[in-house]
């Protein structure tokens, strides 16, 4: 199997729930170590409206520090996630490296989430993502609530696979599935992208699990199982979409590369950097976080793994 991608998406979809807005600085700091545990991508905000999602006014700042000379690996990649043609402009202006995008294959959550219909978001990202990849830029597109919806329940396999044809016929083949209300179970992550690859061998997806139901990362194996490559997760289990009617956090960054590393993937990231952020955003935000790893302790490596005799 193709090694795993880590995309690290702490800093958007795991702060935007938080009532407390977080200090640049802070998130500054929090990017610094977590570009230097070894993630691939780094997620830094979102170009929303500050009155909106106020955890993310300072989205600009962030990229302008990180795109400074020096100020990341250069092996790793910033993302952002744009809503509109007015984020797409601003996030072009300040350096992002790859542009994330989506629609949401549920009505209700679609018309919460950006007031449109799915048939009007699929135009319009389309058209916003064909224009990001002519300025030169990474681009990924999205399908929301693909294997269910908090407010519409079940969501028809055909209306995510249509969503997915109109990206590729698009010419848009790097894809991702988001499990924005947490419905989705192994068998059917692995059928649905199963079903994906079935379109298009060789596209890269990824995948987005929340942990509402707490099946974020069991899924993650599933996708793994069915061919996926990039994994999207946030630092302490942080996040939820506040557009969706039960939010609950993403699959956890370092619960997820813990679980990896004993299997004997992606050991050169280093899982203590990672475990001490999770511990300043859970002492950050007063409370317990979702995550398993930084309360129980990783498991000790055997000593032949582990380098020794």
């Amino acid at each position: 199997m193709s090694q795993i991608v880590l995309h690290e998406v702490g800093l958007r979809d795991g702060l935007q729930m938080e009532k407390q807005v977080v200090p640049t600085a802070q998130k500054i700091a929090w990017g610094e170590r977590l570009l230097a545990s070894g993630v691939d991508i780094l997620q830094l905000g979102s170009f929303v409206r500050p009155d909106r999602v106020p955890q993310m006014a300072d989205t600009a700042e962030l990229f302008q520090h990180f795109t400074q000379p020096g100020r990341k690996p250069a092996s790793a990649t910033l993302s952002g996630l744009v809503l509109n043609e007015k984020g797409l402009e601003r996030g072009l202006e300040c350096g992002v490296e790859m542009f994330c995008m989506g629609v949401s294959a549920s009505e209700t959550h679609s018309r919460k989430n950006t007031g449109m219909s799915i048939a009007d978001a699929t135009g319009r990202i389309i058209a916003m993502a064909q224009a990001a990849a002519a300025a030169g830029k990474r681009v990924q597109v999205s399908v929301q609530s693909a294997f269910g919806c908090g407010y519409e329940g079940p969501v028809p396999r055909e209306r995510v696979l249509g969503i997915v044809r109109s990206f590729l016929d698009a010419g848009l083949r790097n894809l991702s599935l988001a499990d924005t209300a947490g419905h989705g179970t192994p068998d059917a992550v692995e059928a649905l992208y199963e079903a994906v690859f079935a379109l298009a061998p060789g596209i890269d997806c990824a995948c987005h699990f929340h942990d509402t139901y707490g099946l974020a990362l069991a899924n993650c194996y599933a996708a793994r199982r069915a061919g996926v490559t990039h994994f999207e997760a946030s630092v302490a289990g942080l996040g939820g979409c506040p557009f969706t009617a039960v939010a609950g956090g993403n699959t956890c960054t370092e619960d997820l590369v813990h679980a990896l590393q004993r299997g004997g993937e992606r050991r050169e990231i280093d899982l203590a950097v990672l475990l001490d952020v999770a511990r300043e955003v859970a002492a950050c935000c007063g409370r317990e976080m979702p995550g398993n790893v930084y309360r129980a302790g990783p498991i000790p490596e055997p000593a032949a793994a582990a380098g020794g005799s």
